[in-house]
């Protein structure tokens, strides 16, 4: 065997080495996570529904992971310039997760975005949907949805409703109906359910399409709820009827989970995904969402990815339905 021979028998020898001996060093780092707090951007104000459940699942989840996991408000975009920067600016460390709510699969259908919904996300785990209804003041002249309706239906572009973004689940499902009821709403966005809320309350906006935010001041007396928008009545508010009874032909419940940025580890996903899955099955969470009327849509990662797959291809088409498609 010549000298250089046995020279590069030796370079490869020692270069598997160095590969064998990274190996175990990878798994102990994915191992030791977490090893520091885990932020979680919640891509909205403080105080709404969605706020009000992340944080309280959270806190139960940091009991499994062994760290805590800090919640960091950040509104805007109707609910994706939080998961959308995080994608951009993220290491895809397991440090740094965030909410995905639904608006995700479908901004980029309706204008350019500099993320992708499916590849530059990693999906972690499916949570829970809302509750949509829709409300106005206690003293508003609309006593029911449908006198909602004929009031926009006899001044065209002059009944307005706000929501939490353009492009957001509570917009678009209003959008739809409106569509179907052949009459034409003015659509006026906010931040979140919070400023949302304000508005509604102080005169601001006419009635608004929401999650549940509105539960404390609908069951208060300070609003009036019109309608809700799920496959059956809620069980908090009987007396409430759904748009699909109405006639209105919408059902939607808008569910979300947790997402990283794309190229997280397995071992990390898994982590994150057990101790959220803890935290769901606790029953202080399951008695949240009973308060939020929210129901619990457990999906793995897996399952979540496939089920963001098909929901991106299927709002598509709604999306340029309503008109909203970007030219």
């Amino acid at each position: 065997m010549s000298k250089q021979t046995m020279m590069w028998g030796r370079r490869l020898m020692l270069a598997a080495g160095a590969v064998a001996a990274l190996a175990p060093l990878a798994g102990a780092q994915a191992q030791a996570f977490p090893s520091k707090p885990v932020t979680l951007i919640v891509p909205w104000p403080a105080g709404g529904s969605t706020d009000r459940h992340l944080r309280a699942l959270s806190e139960l989840a940091s009991k499994h992971l062994g760290q805590q996991i800090i919640i960091e408000n950040k509104p805007g975009g109707g609910g994706t310039l939080g998961p959308g920067t995080m994608a951009q600016t993220a290491k895809p460390d397991g440090y740094t997760i965030s909410q995905y709510p639904l608006g995700m699969l479908r901004i980029p259908h309706m204008q350019k975005t500099a993320w992708d919904p499916l590849n530059d996300f990693t999906f972690i785990i499916g949570i829970s949907g809302y509750t949509f209804g829709f409300t106005v003041k206690s003293d508003s002249p609309f006593k029911s949805f449908n006198d909602y309706i004929e009031a926009a239906r006899k001044a065209p572009g002059q009944i307005n409703d706000g929501s939490t973004g353009t492009g957001s689940s509570p917009h678009l499902l209003l959008e739809e109906l409106a569509g179907n009821a052949k009459v034409q709403l003015n659509h006026i966005p906010f931040k979140g359910n919070a400023d949302l809320q304000q508005a509604l309350l102080g005169g601001h906006v006419m009635a608004q399409s929401d999650a549940s935010g509105w539960d404390k001041f609908v069951d208060g007396g300070q609003m009036r709820l019109l309608v809700t928008f799920g496959e059956q009545r809620t069980k908090r508010w009987p007396q409430v009827p759904t748009a699909k009874e109405l006639g209105y032909n919408v059902v939607s419940t808008s569910p979300y989970g947790l997402a990283g940025p794309k190229g997280m580890d397995p071992a990390v996903v898994k982590a994150l995904h057990d101790a959220y899955k803890k935290a769901m099955d606790d029953p202080k969470h399951i008695e949240l969402l009973e308060q939020l009327n929210q129901a619990m849509w457990y999906r793995n990662g897996a399952e979540y990815r496939q089920w963001a797959v098909e929901t991106y291809a299927k709002d598509k088409a709604l999306i340029e339905r309503l008109g909203l498609a970007a030219k």
